[in-house]
């Protein structure tokens, strides 16, 4: 485990577990899903990055200038490919001193054909922190990419999630995005929804206006902001969980599917950063 902290402020990270935030706790109280001792995988952890793409492409495939790409499972037995390769990988501390600290991730070429330097920096302060993500294609040949952040938080009793969208994603059976709804559908998260007594949400929301607030009675707010790419806001509630995901996203499900999905095409040497903040308010 690698610790920054400044005043009250502590974050851990665990780069060996996909490059993860391992817990972040102001004056002892955890702002976000702790990670249990002892836990080495990063879906057991309070936040992980997703690069060079986010969530699922159906069945690992996807077609990019011309060539055919098969992506193996990477989520059990699961059949579609998920977050990219970043999230199941070993990250070095390049630096960790004072309240700053940077990690880094290389991909060497493989079912992923390009080869990418991924690297994240923490900066935290008084009342929250701040990662930046940036993927740089360090292979001979253009390399899509889309990058995006999967952050945990305990669900709190009464608990409401507020965040400006103009529509969202329907899904199928696989978690895989089918049509678009314009508007609020069953939360709605704009006028601020309660995250409580709900079945199963795992959608993506477009048009996100990057800031969203997770509010409880008796405790303070937790506000999330993202850069401007980040136009998709993928929210995660499992029924029965005593946590709940809200991840800001510079592209969408499916992300080689029809029509605008975010992701961007890097030439060789070319880079793409996006950035998220969490703070306690």
């Amino acid at each position: 485990m690698t610790v920054i902290e400044k005043g009250l402020a502590r974050l851990t990270l665990a780069p060996e577990a996909g490059g993860a935030v391992a817990g972040f706790t102001i004056a002892g109280r955890e702002v976000m899903r702790p990670t249990p001792a002892g836990a080495t995988d990063a879906l057991d952890t309070a936040s992980f990055p997703l690069v060079p793409f986010c969530n699922r492409i159906p069945n690992g495939r996807f077609a990019f200038a011309g060539r055919e790409i098969v992506l193996p499972p990477n989520l059990g037995d699961h059949p579609h490919a998920i977050h990219g390769q970043g999230w199941r990988g070993v990250w070095t501390v390049e630096r960790a001193e004072g309240d700053t600290a940077v990690l880094s991730y290389v991909h060497a070429a493989d079912a992923w054909p390009w080869s990418y330097r991924a690297e994240q920096i923490f900066t935290v302060d008084e009342t929250g922190f701040r990662v930046t993500l940036s993927v740089t294609n360090t292979s001979e040949t253009a390399m899509p990419a889309g990058l995006g952040f999967h952050p945990y938080f305990p669900r709190r009793a009464g608990e409401t999630l507020t965040a400006g969208n103009d529509g969202v994603w329907m899904i199928d059976a696989d978690v895989l995005p089918t049509v678009r709804h314009a508007g609020p559908w069953e939360v709605d998260l704009a006028a601020g929804a309660v995250v409580e007594g709900r079945g199963l949400i795992d959608h993506c929301f477009t048009g996100w206006d990057q800031r969203a607030v997770l509010a409880a009675s008796g405790a303070p707010d937790t506000v999330i902001t993202a850069s401007a790419e980040s136009r998709w806001l993928h929210v995660y509630i499992p029924p029965g969980q005593d946590f709940y995901c809200v991840e800001p996203c510079a592209s969408r499900p499916n992300p080689f599917g029809e029509g605008e999905t975010g992701m961007t095409t890097l030439q060789p040497g070319e880079s793409r950063s996006i950035w998220m903040d969490v703070r306690s308010a």
